[in-house]
Parts: structure tokens; C-alpha cells; sequence
């Protein structure tokens, strides 16, 4: 074709080889793409729409290059759905460079104008494309944050529906393992790329919900611990403090430990529980087990917590041995004094101190601190009601020094 022509003479002619420019890009693109080979038949056929679709998009755009804005929804709207699930943005670059220089080989000897349009459209294309992709990721990770916002509410409220697998599982949730609740005060710029980041170098996987002005995360192990790994493996308070710094001022409040993210509404329920009465323990750490907390989650009507403070203290210490609970009774009702423990149970201040160490080993409280001290109070008085202890007899007397 002679450079002499027409801009309308080439425009003519380039409608006429426009069928010819496609078939070239699809035969080029399997030549040289092996992505674009290992497709299967219905993607491959998307793919060479588009690229067609850019063909007929130049020649209207080099008819008339005000038409740029359209370059997008002209070129991406033949397929996108099926562009953006099978197609990356690299692979979207070099599809774009092979239609490029296909035209480019067609037309090289047709004039420096024309030349220089195809440099242009194809920067405008290049535009479009990354424009198109990070559209559709801002879409994904506003979707995303819904979903995820969804779910954590699902934990939360404990309605759990047959949908909600299939939701943890579009989300990506990586945790196989145990899980904890942590809820506190949300900060006033939310950094969640940071606080995603801490969980993976803390090989766990997190979920994050806003809601008002709590910040609550459902934190899961990568793998369930076991044997080997129980000893080296990070505690979910050891965690709660590396997260720390992401949450806003005040109290934050762990949730007790759960088997599965099945179960994490126990956590959610004793952690959000433990969050409305925090303040009323002075000198509470941040952050503090929900568990820490129950003699005022029990107070403030809590029925978890009251339930906790009987399964956890009362109960086993009663099937273990009535001596420990009536010895741990009669030692908080004196003051914590081992003297007047033992001169009331008619016992060697040695026994008594001997059966606060069983009491300890049973159920891992030590009845000597002072805020331990609360706890179990709290939870022989809550034990009483549903079964009144028997008041102490001669029975429980021991021989001066001995340890029954």
C-alpha cells in the first residue's frame, strides 16, 4: 500500500485485512503464548475475542482517537469475566505486545502515521488493562471485606447456616487448628495489610470485624498442635500480644482457647463478655485472659462464666476430694491464714497447706494470690447454691503433722 493514501483510504483498508489481523494474533499468540495453548478450547476462544476485539477497537480509535475513554469497555467488554478468572495481568501484557506487534509486521510499510498510532492505542490499551484489573481487585477486596464481616457476625451471634464453610472457604481462611477470640477497642486507622502480616509470621491466619467501635479477631493455628509441637508452639496470649499495638486504647480481652472455628462463638461470647466488665478489675493487664475475668462476668450475669467458675473449679475438686473444697472454703472464709484453717478444721497447719497445693495441682489455680484467691471464691459460692457444702466435722481431723 502506497504511504500516499488517504487517511480514509487506510482506514478502508484496514477493515479489509481486520479479519486477517485476527486470524495472524490467534496463530501468533499459540506459537509463541504456551499459557495461551495449555488453555482449554471455550478460554482460548474468549481470549482471541478480546484480542480481536482490540483490532476493531484501533481502527476506531484511529479513525477518531477522542474515542480513548471508550478503549476499556470496547476491548475488555468482550469477555471480561472470563478474561479476569483465566488471564493475569502479565499474561493480559503480552497478549496485548503480541496483537502489537502483529498489526506492527502488517502495516510496517503503510506510513510513519499510521506507526505512530499503533504506539499510541497501545499504550492506551496497556492503561486500560491494568485500570480493568485494579477495578476488579478493588471489587474482590470490598466483597471480601463484607464477606469477612459477615462471617466474624455469624461467630459472633453463634447463627451458623449451611452456607458459612463456603464463605470461610472463599475468604482463604488458612487456620486448620485451634482458634482464639480477641476483641478491644478499634483504632482510629485500621491497619489490616499489618495486622495480616503479624499472623503469618506468627503462622496463624486471622478474621477481622469492625463493629462500632470494637475490634474483634477470630485468631486460628495453621495446624493443630500436638506432642512435638506443643512445647515450641506459641500460646494465643503470646500472639494476643504481638497484635497488641494494632488495637485502639483500653482493654482487650482473649477468649479461651476452642478446638475448631466451628466452636469459636464460646471464645467470642466469654472474650466479648470479658470486654464489658474489664474495667471493673483495676489492675487487669492488656491484654487479660477472658477466663481472668469471670468472678465480674459471673457478677454481671454472665451464664458462661458461672458455668465456667462450677465445671472448672467446683465440680472437679468435689469429685476429687471433698477435703480439698471444704480445706479451700474454710481457708478463703479465715483470710487465707493457714493457722486459723487448721485450728478450724481441727488439723496441722502442714495438712492444710499440703491439700492448698492439691487444690492447685487439680484445677491449676493457687488459692494463695489474691486475685486467684476472688476467682475461686467466686466459684465455691456459685457451687454452694447448686450444692451446699457440708460444714467441716471431726471427721476431717488428722493426726498433728500428717498429710491425709
Amino acid at each position: 500500500m502506497a504511504t500516499h493514501q488517504t487517511k480514509a483510504d487506510t482506514l478502508a483498508w484496514l477493515r479489509t485485512i481486520s479479519g486477517e489481523l485476527s486470524t495472524l494474533t490467534v496463530k501468533r499468540l499459540e506459537d509463541t503464548l504456551s499459557w495461551y495453548r495449555d488453555m482449554p478450547p471455550g478460554r482460548r476462544s474468549a481470549v482471541g475475542l478480546v484480542a480481536q476485539a482490540g483490532i476493531t477497537s484501533f481502527i476506531s480509535w484511529y479513525e477518531d482517537s477522542k474515542t480513548t475513554p471508550w478503549v476499556a469497555s470496547d476491548v475488555f467488554g468482550a469477555a471480561p469475566r472470563e478474561l479476569l478468572r483465566s488471564v493475569s495481568l502479565q499474561q493480559t501484557l503480552q497478549l496485548i505486545r503480541v496483537t502489537v506487534e502483529v498489526v506492527e509486521d502488517r502495516v510496517k510499510n503503510d506510513g510513519d502515521h499510521l506507526r505512530e498510532g499503533i504506539l499510541l492505542y497501545s499504550r492506551e490499551i496497556a492503561f486500560a488493562a491494568a485500570d480493568v484489573y485494579a477495578r476488579a481487585a478493588e471489587a474482590r477486596g470490598l466483597w471480601d471485606a463484607r464477606l469477612e464481616a459477615l462471617v466474624v457476625d455469624s461467630i459472633l451471634s453463634g447463627e451458623y447456616d449451611d452456607d458459612l464453610p463456603s464463605r470461610i472457604a472463599a475468604l482463604g481462611w488458612q487456620g486448620r487448628g485451634e482458634v482464639c477470640v480477641l476483641v478491644g477497642r478499634a483504632p482510629r486507622q485500621l491497619e489490616v495489610d499489618r495486622l495480616r502480616r503479624t499472623a503469618r509470621h506468627l503462622e496463624a491466619d486471622i478474621l477481622i470485624g469492625v463493629q462500632g467501635r470494637r475490634l474483634v479477631l477470630v485468631i486460628g493455628r495453621a495446624e493443630p498442635l500436638d506432642d512435638e509441637t506443643q512445647s515450641t508452639a506459641l500460646s494465643f496470649m503470646e500472639m494476643a500480644k504481638q497484635m497488641e499495638p494494632d488495637f485502639g486504647e483500653g482493654f482487650l480481652v482473649l477468649g479461651p482457647e476452642v478446638p475448631s472455628l466451628v466452636d469459636a462463638v464460646t471464645s467470642a461470647r466469654a472474650a466479648l463478655a470479658g470486654f464489658s466488665v474489664a474495667g471493673a478489675w483495676r489492675a487487669a493487664p492488656r491484654p487479660v485472659a477472658a477466663d481472668d475475668l469471670l468472678p465480674e462476668r459471673a457478677l454481671a450475669g454472665d451464664p458462661l462464666a458461672r458455668a465456667t467458675l462450677v465445671e472448672k473449679i467446683y465440680a472437679p475438686l468435689n469429685d476429687f476430694s471433698p477435703d480439698l473444697l471444704i480445706t479451700l472454703s474454710s481457708y478463703l472464709d479465715n483470710g487465707r491464714s493457714l493457722e486459723a484453717t487448721a485450728r478450724e478444721l481441727f488439723v496441722h497447719p502442714n495438712t492444710v497447706r499440703y491439700r492448698l497445693k492439691r487444690v492447685s495441682e487439680v484445677i491449676g489455680w493457687d488459692a494463695t494470690g489474691p486475685r486467684e484467691a476472688l476467682i475461686l471464691q467466686a466459684a465455691l459460692i456459685l457451687g454452694a447454691i447448686k450444692e451446699p457444702l457440708k460444714r467441716p466435722t471431726r471427721a476431717l481431723r488428722s493426726p498433728a503433722g500428717t498429710m491425709p
